[in-house]
């Protein structure tokens, strides 16, 4: 008689299991009890790695970045290319990956009416992007001798989340093959950015990702 080989659960099967079970019933699930009993798992595995379906959420984007920054450690040139490089290559590979979970990504963005509540679940990604802004900023400030000529990294990287959300809503509202109007606005505003965050102050660029953010977001 053949035994039947018990499914290992794991946070990245978990993960799986909820984005399908969203996408399939088009709804979150109601309870951590259902969600295991549809899917015969025991709530205590699921407790092992998820504390509520909030946090499981915080951790699919979070999965989104890690899997962007893995392609990116694979790329040998990524290393050797200008800053402004890096951040495009970023929003490129990164946006790549959306694609390939777009209708995950729709759902869960356009799940509440309040904007704010469904920016929640982006907390975990907000912070590891803005440490990898500010990285790319420390990187050239090591570079400068007088720190008079070094720019604030903090305020560089919120500056370049803001960007990151407009960008963000503008691939959700694009219907151009293969989302090539997101390429161009990627392109167009990064390489904008880098040129304002050159020659004007940081205020200027928070002004102006603020202004993006509510022409998009309110």
């Amino acid at each position: 008689m053949a035994k039947t080989t018990k499914t290992v659960i794991t946070a990245d099967k978990l993960i799986a299991l909820y984005m399908d079970h969203v996408l399939e019933y088009e709804k979150v699930p109601g309870t951590i009890y259902k969600f295991c009993k549809d899917h015969k798992i025991k709530e205590e595995e699921f407790y092992t790695f998820f504390g509520s379906f909030e946090a499981l959420q915080v951790c699919i984007w979070n999965r989104f970045f890690e899997n962007t920054i893995g392609l990116l450690q694979k790329n040998k040139q990524f290393n050797a290319m200008s800053n402004e490089e890096k951040m495009l290559t970023f929003f490129f590979t990164f946006f790549e990956n959306l694609g390939l979970n777009r209708s995950y990504v729709l759902f869960v963005l356009k799940a509440h009416k309040n904007p704010i509540e469904n920016l929640s679940q982006l907390k975990g990604l907000r912070k590891q992007f803005k440490n990898f802004a500010s990285g790319l900023i420390e990187e050239k400030n090591s570079e400068k001798n007088l720190k008079i000529l070094q720019h604030n990294a903090p305020l560089f990287s919120e500056g370049a989340w803001l960007q990151f959300l407009f960008l963000l809503k503008f691939w959700m509202e694009d219907g151009s093959p293969g989302f090539e109007k997101t390429d161009i606005a990627i392109e167009k505003s990064v390489t904008t950015i880098f040129q304002i965050f050159e020659n004007t102050s940081l205020e200027k660029i928070i002004d102006l990702g603020k202004f993006l953010y509510k022409e998009k977001f309110v």
